[in-house]
């Protein structure tokens, strides 16, 4: 059956926040628990719902640590985000080929909505589905079939693409499609561990699959 909806995570995937994720974190570390946190050691966790980290790693102490990482990513969000090469030029491409296209995040509404204005992406997407709009969270199919909810699709026509496993799962979950980035932070062979059905190399590549 042929594609018509195109799901993409947001981290990672369309917007580069590795670096403003990395020094968030490092900055949380070192204040509660006095620690300096390798960036490998950090981007192990990508992809997974802040407050699960952040209950995981700062126990006592993970309800000021949520409040100082979310202060640090305020404070430096638009001089540390970038943009993933090819990202806006395929999304546009993608729009006028009258694919659906939605957003599917672990990050707050808030934060998501300043990265895709930021860019000038916001208005190519009919669903942003955020870790406001739901309490289950990637890799459960809900946000997915939130998504596809709001944009009217079946799991059949659409693809998932993202850069973690989280992303992969999910979209296994609901019985989409899965593309994994081949600029995704992760390692090569923790990704491809979870065997998504496609990986691509640029956005250009996502054009011609989903033809």
């Amino acid at each position: 059956m042929a594609i018509k909806n195109i799901l993409f995570d947001l981290d990672g995937t369309l917007l580069d926040t590795n670096e403003l994720i990395i020094q968030s974190f490092q900055y949380t570390y070192k204040k509660y628990l006095n620690k300096q946190v390798s960036r490998e050691e950090i981007i192990k966790s990508f992809g997974e719902i802040l407050k699960v980290t952040i209950n995981r790693k700062f126990s006592e102490n993970s309800e000021k640590a949520i409040k100082t990482y979310r202060r640090f990513q305020i404070d430096n969000f638009d001089k540390l985000i970038r943009i993933h090469d090819g990202v806006k030029e395929g999304v546009k491409e993608l729009y006028s080929q009258g694919y659906k296209l939605g957003i599917v995040t672990s990050r707050l509404n808030n934060s998501a909505i300043r990265g895709l204005k930021h860019f000038g992406l916001i208005d190519y997407f009919e669903s942003i589905i955020t870790a406001d709009d739901t309490e289950i969270h990637k890799p459960d199919p809900t946000p997915a079939f939130m998504a596809l909810r709001e944009l009217g699709g079946k799991p059949e026509e659409t693809i998932f693409v993202g850069d973690t496993q989280f992303d992969v799962l999910c979209a296994k979950n609901a019985g989409i499609e899965s593309v994994v980035v081949g600029w995704s932070a992760l390692p090569r062979d923790v990704i491809l561990k979870y065997e998504s059905d496609h990986v691509i190399e640029s956005m250009e590549e996502l054009v011609s699959l989903v033809k």
